[in-house]
């Protein structure tokens, strides 16, 4: 499957002032898949290691951190001899070998010759902690689950992609083709963005084949929390992330503590919170009081909304049948829609972006989305789950800061102010001066 991350690999490949690189990213998005195909359309050999249960690995750390004894080791374990510049290192699951988080440093100083990448799905956690490299001795990335782009790419649909890519910025998508991204639209809601998920997905069209899969991947985090998080903090974990689904189906979707178990209160759960967003697993969007730069300087962290990573999990732990999604007169599904349609575009930005934007909302009045900051504009962005896009709310935010650029994301056609919900993945050029 084709991801957009391996273009960013590509230009970290050739950069001259290249480090090893740590990819981030939730258990099962894909990241051992796509390092390993980076690899072998990039290197001459690929050289993988992965520390989860593998004690001979860690304890080729234990001895010291000498880069050059290291690689001659891991030649030994992979059978060959480990080239500079032709020889991918791909060192997964790294997060449970600190020894081996700490050697990049000596990587990046004494043989940036080497080409080495770390993968993680709880990097997050780890770098949470006090390790003894230093900051700025490592390159970032991040691989989220499939964005719907990569998801009409893995159904084959590299034509369209193009001709959606080359429209003009108010010219108007085809009626064939529209109704064509509508029904995708609905499938990508159905399996989400997983990679095993989507594959199964487009090999069966098969749902109950798709949500063993899927929950297979909800048990992984399930039992990441039992295996890594604090034992005490187990029971608080799993009480949030289950809570998540019924918190969004309010009208207000306000996050509340208190309705995550009773008796227990924000200041028992603040670290367990913390902790699923340091795994990535969930987004936390905070309001803000006043759309200014830099936007973090008037947020209010107590007063939030919590995504989940994937809108196809989400969908699973709602047990919101498929059906429902594909049967437009299913007047069940009405009220959920907006959240599942939040969820989405949450998603959509967090992978373009590389960040979780904002809310706004001033005071019981009217309430906007989706706040970002796109280069120097401050931008609300109103999310409708239908054609109709009439806002209140986003009339009441114009009125009150006149921005230079706003957008509702809705299943309207292109115009001026609208940009549909199934071209997110191209709103830079939409918000472009």
């Amino acid at each position: 499957m084709k991801r957009n991350l391996t273009k960013n690999l590509v230009q970290w490949k050739n950069s001259i002032t290249r480090k090893p690189l740590i990819l981030k990213g939730v258990r099962q998005c894909g990241k051992t898949y796509t390092l390993k195909e980076f690899g072998s359309n990039n290197y001459s050999e690929v050289a993988y290691f992965n520390f989860e249960k593998n004690d001979e690995l860690i304890n080729l750390f234990e001895k010291n951190l000498e880069p050059e004894r290291i690689i001659a080791e891991l030649g030994i374990l992979f059978g060959k001899i480990i080239e500079s510049e032709k020889t991918l290192i791909i060192l997964d699951e790294i997060q449970f070998c600190n020894r081996a988080l700490t050697s990049l440093k000596y990587f990046c100083e004494d043989t940036p010759q080497y080409h080495i990448v770390c993968a993680g799905s709880l990097l997050g956690i780890a770098l949470s902690k006090p390790l003894s490299f230093p900051v700025g001795k490592v390159d970032f990335l991040t691989l989220y689950p499939m964005n719907f782009y990569e998801f009409l790419l893995a159904n084959s649909q590299e034509m369209l992609c193009e001709y959606l890519s080359k429209l003009n910025k108010i010219e108007e998508i085809s009626k064939s083709f529209s109704g064509k991204l509508e029904n995708f639209l609905k499938s990508y809601y159905i399996s989400g963005g997983m990679p095993e998920a989507v594959l199964t997905w487009l090999e069966t069209n098969d749902i109950e084949k798709l949500e063993i899969v899927q929950q297979r991947i909800l048990e992984s985090y399930e039992l990441d929390f039992a295996k890594h998080a604090p034992s005490k903090d187990f029971p608080k974990l799993s009480a949030i992330w289950r809570s998540i689904p019924e918190q969004l189906a309010k009208e207000n979707k306000k996050f509340i503590f208190g309705q995550v178990k009773k008796g227990l209160r924000a200041k028992q759960l603040e670290d367990s919170l913390e902790w699923l967003i340091s795994a990535g697993l969930v987004h936390k969007v905070v309001k803000i009081t006043k759309p200014f730069i830099p936007l973090s300087s008037y947020s209010e962290e107590t007063f939030f909304k919590l995504y989940m990573v994937d809108i196809g999990l989400l969908r699973k732990m709602s047990k919101l049948p498929a059906s429902v999604i594909l049967d437009k007169k299913n007047t069940l599904y009405t009220e959920f829609k907006g959240a599942m349609t939040e969820n989405y575009v949450l998603c959509e930005l967090v992978n373009l972006y590389g960040e979780t934007p904002f809310f706004w909302r001033s005071e019981n009045i009217a309430e906007v989305d989706f706040i970002i900051q796109n280069d120097a504009d401050i931008v609300p962005l109103e999310v409708k789950s239908e054609k109709n896009d009439k806002s209140r709310s986003l009339a009441e935010y114009l009125k009150k800061y006149k921005p230079r650029i706003s957008k509702k994301l809705s299943m309207k056609n292109i115009t001026s102010s609208n940009v549909p919900l199934y071209l997110i993945w191209q709103l830079k050029k939409y918000l472009a001066r």
